[in-house]
């Protein structure tokens, strides 16, 4: 089984990588395979809702050009796909939200003249989420719109794994949380 962990985290060293290293250990060591693509590190443009996407169903046929077609491409060849982000102002930084943007029409061909298919119906997504607020009132939302997401996009949601921060002053990963992020990856083998 392929993953795909679209990272949408500026922070290379921070909590949310913490929480998805052993997740993709885990999968790995499952005799899978995992894959991070750091968005930060991508040129993402926002959609400007031209809809040429829409004229072919053959692909994701974006005119805008930047490395959107190269994580298209990869998403596609997955099985699973984790959204791996931590919650600003109770949703994704914007990278991510520029992905999702740029991936609901690309991949979902039902704006045009004629309602096409969803070139990833099927495909299964989950979030491993970080926030400073308890789980239930920080990352709440987020969840939310990803079920709505993947429920128009014809997508299988699986869950999420998400994790708090106590603040600044504090240790953010622990035994526990590395046992929950395990746990996590093999609940979705």
């Amino acid at each position: 089984m392929k993953f795909i962990i679209l990272f949408g985290s500026p922070r290379k060293q921070g909590n949310t990588i913490s929480l998805v290293e052993p997740f993709i250990k885990e999968i790995k060591d499952s005799g899978n395979e995992a894959e991070i693509v750091w968005l930060y590190d991508k040129e993402i443009k926002g959609c400007i809702a031209c809809r040429n996407c829409q004229k072919d169903w053959t692909g994701f046929h974006c005119i805008i050009k930047d490395d959107m077609q190269e994580i298209f491409a990869k998403i596609l060849a997955s099985d699973k796909i984790i959204l791996a982000t931590p919650i600003y102002s109770w949703s994704c930084p914007a990278p991510m939200k520029a992905l999702l943007d740029r991936l609901v029409y690309g991949m979902n061909k039902y704006y045009g003249e004629e309602k096409g298919p969803a070139l990833w119906k099927g495909k299964s997504v989950a979030l491993i989420t970080t926030c400073g607020y308890r789980p239930e009132n920080g990352s709440d939302l987020f969840e939310e719109s990803i079920k709505r997401y993947c429920k128009h996009s014809q997508l299988v949601y699986e869950g999420m794994l998400s994790e708090r921060d106590l603040g600044y002053n504090s240790v953010f990963i622990s035994d526990d949380k590395i046992e929950r992020a395990r746990v996590f990856a093999r609940n979705l083998l």
